[in-house]
């Protein structure tokens, strides 16, 4: 049957079309191959940023064995992004740093991004008059966040799975999720190993924020950093406003300097694979990669 070169084929197309305009068009190992996409952020040795790294330095190892990268892009190109915010009693006195800072993540984002919010206390509440925001559209976006009005219990399990369910509705190949909250929860019905469990099969990265003071009971910074380490993400813990409107402008400067990898699955075995990505060295230096570290395998070949 010729119906999963066409998948895969407008995959490809949809994650690396702008990179491909002009070149050749990918070449693919296997007509029954489900590619394994990843973003990769790459650092140097002072956590910045490097880019016009080349496809030929970066390597992939999916649980020990070096695959090949079936295509490359780094390109910055539009996403979509879940802003979960935190709007329990706890947050009352951040709420007006979380909006500004919220604001200033939009305004350094891509233009083109599709953004949708969720905020949550003893439930998850959806505040926009569409399912997403292009992030150039601040001012719905600003219109949207005043409504908060920071109340009740924290249910952040529930809101990370209800976050992760509509970014399956985003248009963007690339799915990437904000969480601002203290990592408290008392109030979900899902389990931290549920929301783990969730975030590992789909293909979001999650940055985390923490916003809580030192001496506050709630607070759960190992949740974020589970979170977050678990897709790829990074964990951000600022103790003021400043530090966290910069959080948010790296954020969207992570998002938009990242590269975009896909290897073919080297098992259908249904198993989480541990996997790992390298750039090689340069000037005797290899630089730091950050990436979700594993997936899980398709469980039998299709037709």
């Amino acid at each position: 049957m010729a119906v999963v070169p066409v998948i895969v084929a407008s995959l490809a197309i949809a994650i690396f079309g702008p990179a491909l305009k002009g070149q050749e068009a990918p070449h693919f190992r296997s007509a029954s191959s489900e590619l394994v996409v990843l973003s990769a952020t790459v650092l140097d040795r002072d956590g910045g940023f490097v880019d016009g790294i080349d496809r030929e330095r970066f390597a992939i190892y999916d649980e020990g064995k070096r695959q090949p990268i079936e295509l490359f892009s780094h390109e910055d190109t539009p996403v979509s992004v879940g802003l979960i915010i935190d709007n329990s009693a706890s947050m009352r006195p951040k709420i007006g740093e979380v909006v500004a800072a919220t604001l200033a993540f939009a305004k350094s984002s891509h233009p083109e991004d599709e953004l949708f919010t969720l905020s949550f206390n003893d439930r998850v509440q959806d505040f926009e008059e569409t399912a997403f925001l292009f992030a150039s559209d601040v001012e719905a976006l600003d219109r949207a966040m005043s409504s908060l009005r920071p109340e009740g219990r924290t249910a952040l399990y529930d809101a990370v799975m209800a976050g992760l369910d509509r970014l399956d509705e985003g248009s963007r190949s690339r799915k990437v999720l904000i969480v601002m909250s203290d990592g408290g929860d008392n109030m979900s019905r899902a389990t931290l190993d549920q929301v783990l469990e969730r975030a590992r099969r789909s293909n979001a990265t999650i940055y985390t924020i923490g916003l809580f003071e030192r001496d506050d009971p709630d607070a759960n910074p190992g949740v974020l950093q589970s979170l977050a380490r678990a897709t790829g993400g990074e964990r951000y813990l600022p103790r003021s406003p400043g530090p966290l409107l910069l959080a948010c402008k790296r954020i969207a400067l992570d998002i938009r300097s990242g590269y975009t990898l896909a290897f073919a699955p080297s098992k259908r075995d249904g198993r989480y694979h541990d996997i790992q990505v390298e750039v090689g060295q340069a000037n005797g230096r290899r630089p730091a990669v950050r990436t979700r570290p594993g997936y899980f395998a398709p469980a039998t070949a299709k037709p």
